[in-house]
């Protein structure tokens, strides 16, 4: 990736710097074509003053004076304008020494497009009157609008000044400002868009990363990107390969301790079946039964965080019926509070001035993608839980567009939030737990099991007892 950006930086400064000359050369051509008309309206001043040649480039071309009758002066004819705008203006020389003195210089220019501006240019008290017909020729050497332009001096004439070689549309030299920008907008999106890319590959692996288990989530990732993603990606998988690796190599070391403690235990159970004191053969089997337990507790933890089993959409409803129903069986105080059928208004038909009502069926709500015996483990942890830390169990299912929540609300149990929380981690137990069987890791399995349905496990504090409510999305 750094050759990678070294690369765009340098393609970016190149369309930058060609951008940048691009609009200095622009710049520098214009400059020196509004110096150019301005000269040459200095010069025709002075022509039109001295009654001299213009300089070249410029044209005067006679307006037909009016006829009179005899013996009467001939007066000059305003020259007669066919459609157009028209912009007029006086240039007084009052203040200027040489022939001419006091005469005036009216200018009328006539364009199809436009209305020049001419009231914004310096005022007279602080240019000459050459410097005002050349800030003038300048103003329309701006604008491309190929103007004809009347002038008269004094008491003479008017004359049409062809002045296309300084102001005329085809003298103005080629404007490349807007090619810069264009040049220089392509240059910043294209290295917006590579370093967007980018950073769009390394966020969506981050995000791919914060669910790295649900859902059955591949045993390696691959993301599309730099080679700097690339090693990363191959490092997470290294590592994820690692850890599954010792977790698989705990489970077998768990299962082939079970499976080795098994004819011990039986041999045991066999000899305390030969004591002939009750009592004591209660204890010693009490205490078979504890440490077989725990062994399995361990191996059930353990394969919980394999997730073996692969997903599938299952009906939440009649998983949650059947555990409930099961409880029930065994005479244990268990129920389940069903939800009540979601009732659509429709709308008023024509021939009944009542809306119709329709419910939708709880299945199709209730539908979601998990893994039905690692769910149903963590179900039976929960209420086992109620059981033993209080008199009951209520579970209750909600149901949303996007997530599943399962409730399980005990009854009468002494344990605080802050408490029950204590004691998700493994082998933790409350602190009113000794008279009651277990080994602290039912919680922690529920815990695990949420988490790999990128779910999560919390509790609350409900009407009649303590209320663990397991979240899991539907997808």
């Amino acid at each position: 990736m750094k050759t990678q950006a070294r690369l765009w930086i340098l393609a970016g400064f190149a369309l930058g710097l060609a951008a940048a000359l691009l609009w200095l050369q622009s710049a520098r051509a214009w400059e020196q074509h509004l110096a150019r008309s301005e000269m040459a309206g200095v010069l025709l001043y002075q022509s039109l003053q001295a009654k001299a040649p213009p300089p070249a480039g410029l044209d005067l071309v006679a307006d037909a004076p009016s006829s009179g009758q005899e013996g009467q002066a001939v007066q000059p004819r305003r020259p007669e304008v066919q459609g157009g705008i028209v912009t007029e203006m006086s240039i007084q020389t009052g203040s200027e020494r040489g022939p001419g003195l006091g005469a005036g210089l009216r200018l009328m220019i006539v364009s199809s497009r436009m209305r020049y501006a001419v009231a914004d240019l310096e005022p007279a008290s602080t240019a000459t009157a050459a410097q005002q017909l050349g800030a003038v020729t300048r103003l329309l050497a701006r604008h491309c609008s190929d103007p004809k332009v009347f002038a008269q001096f004094g008491d003479s004439g008017w004359l049409e000044v062809d002045g296309a070689d300084y102001w005329g549309c085809q003298a103005a030299p080629k404007d490349l400002r807007l090619p810069a920008v264009v040049l220089a907008v392509v240059g910043l999106a294209i290295l917006l868009g590579q370093s967007g890319e980018t950073m769009s590959s390394f966020g969506g692996f981050a995000r791919m990363l914060r669910q790295p288990r649900a859902r059955g989530a591949a045993e390696r990732y691959s993301a599309p990107g730099p080679a700097e993603l690339q090693e990363i990606v191959s490092a997470v998988n290294d590592n994820l390969a690692g850890e599954r690796a010792q977790i698989e190599k705990r489970a077998t070391v768990l299962s082939g301790v079970s499976h080795d403690l098994g004819t011990p235990a039986t041999r045991l159970r066999l000899r305390a079946a030969l004591i002939q004191d009750q009592s004591l053969r209660h204890r010693l089997e009490a205490d078979i039964d504890s440490m077989t337990g725990m062994i399995e507790s361990v191996l059930t933890y353990t394969r919980s965080e394999l997730s073996l089993e692969v997903p599938r959409q299952i009906s939440m409803t009649a998983l949650i019926e059947a555990l409930v129903a099961d409880y029930q069986d065994l005479d244990k105080p268990v129920s389940y509070q069903r939800l009540e059928p979601e009732v659509v208004q429709g709308a008023q038909s024509l021939f009944s001035a009542r809306a119709g009502q329709g419910g939708l069926p709880d299945a199709r709500r209730v539908l979601v993608m998990a893994r039905p015996i690692l769910l149903q483990r963590a179900l039976t942890n929960l209420v086992d839980n109620a059981l033993k830390y209080g008199r009951r169990a209520l579970v209750q299912l909600e149901a949303s567009s996007e997530r599943v929540v399962i409730t399980v609300e005990d009854e009468g149990s002494e344990l605080t939030v802050a408490e029950i929380e204590e004691v998700l981690a493994p082998f933790q137990r409350g602190a009113n737990s000794s008279a009651i069987d277990g080994f602290g890791l039912g919680l922690t399995i529920v815990a695990t099991v949420a988490e790999q349905h990128g779910g999560a496990l919390r509790f609350e504090q409900g009407r009649q007892g303590l209320r663990a409510l397991l979240d899991i999305p539907r997808q």
